[in-house]
């Protein structure tokens, strides 16, 4: 029986350290957003279901015209895998998201009424949406706070020590519980952008990072 993951414990010290941190991304952009565009929830769901191993900037240009020929489960499934690939060629693994994006618009319409889902084991249930999509889109619409990590979220979580989670699911249970509560929903886009625009992979911006006295990595860095 596999043990459920511990949740990390601050010291008082850290406790302080990582409030003052999320304070400090509060000030620099109050409300962030995902970069994707969108209508409505089913938009956002094909979006994000889209963005798995692509930029966002890649699946916008993509959107920006699919969307105006097929904004619904029901335009979606008349368009058809087939009309669908011309729209979404340009996007990494884009046959077999194809193939999901036709799936769930025809289980949203049949089994939902032609309404996205808006709760966790619904979503997860459509093909191509996973725990990482599915909290994106619940986050980002309000209807529950969540952290979905992806690869920014993991390399900056770990670079300001709030997680040395070995897996994404340990990286959530570990933000998820150190978090200061009115910064859950928001949590999710300060380290994604962070790390999109600031934290790079290979090389930190350490000398532009407005929260560079907070990070305990900085001195392992050029400019650090």
């Amino acid at each position: 029986m596999k043990k459920p993951a511990t949740k990390k414990r601050l010291s008082p010290r850290e406790k302080v350290r990582v409030g003052e941190l999320f304070d400090r991304f509060a000030t620099l952009s109050d409300d962030p957003r995902t970069e994707l565009a969108f209508q409505d929830p089913f938009t956002l769901v094909v979006a994000v279901a889209l963005s798995a191993q692509a930029t966002d900037v890649q699946v916008n240009k993509a959107t920006a015209k699919l969307f105006p020929a097929a904004s619904t489960p029901e335009a979606m499934l008349a368009l058809g895998e087939a009309g669908l690939i011309p729209y979404v060629n340009s996007i990494g693994l884009f046959r077999n998201k194809a193939r999901n994006v036709i799936a769930l618009s025809r289980i949203i319409l049949e089994k939902h009424g032609g309404k996205t889902p808006l709760n966790r084991a619904d979503l997860e249930a459509l093909p191509g949406v996973g725990r990482k999509t599915a909290s994106v889109v619940l986050n980002e619409l309000g209807v529950e706070p969540a952290i979905a990590v992806d690869t920014h979220v993991f390399r900056v979580s770990h670079r300001l020590k709030l997680s040395d989670g070995k897996t994404p699911d340990k990286v959530e249970a570990d933000l998820m519980a150190i978090v200061p509560a009115p910064y859950l929903t928001r949590a999710h886009h300060w380290l994604i952008l962070h790390g999109r625009y600031t934290c790079l992979a290979r090389k930190p911006k350490c000398g532009e990072c407005q929260v560079r006295d907070l990070c305990p990595s900085r001195e392992l860095f050029v400019g650090g």
